[in-house]
């Protein structure tokens, strides 16, 4: 099927302010116009796939924002509004009253003929995970396929549609869903809810959903997938083994946990007897990763291919790509065999971490990782990040930043304050020194460990001093296993302590951190 894009853009430009709208119609590729930004004070700006320009020398007013605003529909918890049976979208900021003073115009596009790449995958049956950057494509393709999926392959399909991205604004979903039906959510939080509530009112035969990223919606994914329903999603994160890395989505790919080999069997396998295992079938069969608007990798057997990560053995990636003549090509892709069966995760130096500061002292983590000789990169960008770090003043009063890392399902390492002593336990927590034990490894071992004995009758184990990044994962290794956990004392001999039932208020621990 050949490409066919529909953009609705004229209903975007209707609500500009006319000295914007014309520059913007001048222009040669308005139609690759990828979103306006609005902000109080300044000039507004167009941006464009390979450039961003000023529309208008004039400052943009209150009265030009409130015209927008008028022009489009309520926003929501999430600050976001479209206009009604389109696919575009309007984020706003807000000062601290509330007033929304900027405002960012997304065009939406439906393109038609974007599932030929991956059309095969979606016509058997199985449960398939988007990955990709933001700006990739996953929304569009996620629509394409809600569209094929009800109108040639005649199945019964449901979309949560969270953020109307996939549907559109109002009430009448757009047409490039076909015959697909849609579901609203009134407030992200009850995503989760919505996808349970889908499976038990209206029978779909496939659930559609955009951006799971939260360990309620990696729970409820994991529902509907038992129950037989075909699951099609997206999730942030660049590659397979980003979503391996990160704790609340892990779940969606079989999740991950430290088993203790016997002797026999650790030398067969040639490892050290305590190794990281997948602990339970995926929630998605197949994850494609979307490298670009025209070429994606393909892992089909999402289970063989976690295994072969965390055994440190080569996996086989298949790529596909359009050629010029929209003909669709494929190869085989064979990577190296890793030397450990961890080196896909960020515990080891010859790891190049891309670490995000936010007030953080980025010079002196610099120098200190030049003196470890640390494959380490400090990066501007929140999108080429592995990890958030910032410290505990700031995390505690919830900056933009940092809901936009959270957003994103970054990982977020908080250290207590801007010191070269926290500093320093953050490199030993993501690159432990090849001489010593991996102590993610260990400490996460002794919580499986300790969950086994409160399983087997005994009241609390208490475990061993951690940071506090270690902590969480202990954490969430007591939470799977559905015992409660809390943290006691202080550093640095803060520790996690499990146990078989929720402690009496009086002797209430001080916190979970």
């Amino acid at each position: 099927m050949q490409r066919v894009i529909t953009d609705d853009l004229d209903a975007l430009m209707n609500v500009l302010p006319e000295y914007i709208r014309q520059p913007l119609y001048k222009q040669e590729d308005v139609s690759a116009l990828l979103e306006v930004v609005l902000d109080l004070g300044r000039p507004a700006e167009a941006r464009f796939p390979h450039r961003e320009m000023v529309l208008d020398p004039q400052e943009i007013t209150q009265t030009d924002i409130d015209q927008v605003v008028t022009g489009v529909s309520a926003f929501g918890d999430d600050n976001r509004a479209g206009i009604e049976r389109t696919l575009h979208r309007i984020s706003a900021i807000r000062n601290r009253q509330g007033r929304i003073v900027g405002l960012t115009l997304r065009v939406g596009r439906a393109v038609y003929g974007t599932i030929q790449i991956i059309e095969d995958l979606v016509q058997t049956g199985k449960s398939i995970l988007l990955l990709g950057r933001p700006g990739v494509g996953k929304t569009t393709m996620l629509r394409e396929v809600a569209r094929v999926l009800a109108d040639d392959l005649k199945k019964r399909v449901i979309i949560v549609d969270t953020s109307n991205e996939i549907a559109g604004d109002g009430d009448i979903p757009h047409p490039a869903i076909g015959h697909a039906r849609r579901m609203q959510v009134s407030t992200p939080a009850k995503q989760h809810a919505v996808m349970i509530e889908a499976v038990e009112n209206h029978m779909p035969e496939v659930i559609v959903i955009d951006e799971i990223g939260t360990e309620l919606e990696a729970q409820a994914a994991r529902t509907i997938a038992e129950r037989g329903v075909q699951l099609v999603g997206t999730a942030h994160g660049n590659t397979l083994e980003n979503l391996m890395m990160n704790p609340t989505l892990a779940d969606l790919i079989g999740g991950i946990q430290t088993v203790t080999l016997g002797d026999e069997e650790a030398r067969r396998r040639g490892t050290q007897k305590s190794v990281l295992e997948r602990m339970s079938p995926p929630t998605f069969h197949i994850v494609v990763e979307i490298q670009d608007w025209d070429k994606v990798a393909i892992h089909p057997d999402v289970a063989e291919a976690v295994d072969a990560i965390l055994r440190g053995q080569p996996t086989t990636t298949e790529i596909r790509w359009r050629d010029e003549n929209g003909e669709v090509k494929t190869a085989q892709e064979i990577p190296t065999t890793q030397k450990d069966s961890e080196s896909h995760y960020p515990t080891r130096e010859n790891k190049r971490y891309r670490i995000y500061l936010f007030g953080i002292n980025g010079g002196r983590l610099e120098q200190m990782a030049r003196e470890r000789q640390l494959n380490l990169e400090i990066t501007d960008n929140l999108r080429d990040a592995d990890l958030f770090v910032t410290a505990r003043s700031f995390y505690r009063r919830k900056p933009q930043k940092v809901r936009d890392a959270e957003a994103a399902n970054l990982p977020v390492y908080v250290l207590k304050s801007n010191t070269p002593l926290q500093m320093r336990q953050l490199l030993n927590d993501i690159y432990p020194r090849e001489n010593s034990a991996d102590p993610i490894k260990l400490a996460l071992s002794e919580a499986r460990q300790a969950v086994d004995r409160v399983k087997g009758g005994q009241e609390i184990v208490e475990l061993s001093p951690q940071s506090a990044y270690i902590r969480r994962l202990q954490h969430l290794v007591a939470e799977r296993a559905q015992l409660p956990s809390h943290s006691l004392g202080k550093d640095p001999n803060r520790r996690v302590t499990i146990y078989r039932h929720e402690p009496e208020d009086q002797n209430q621990p001080d916190g979970r951190n």
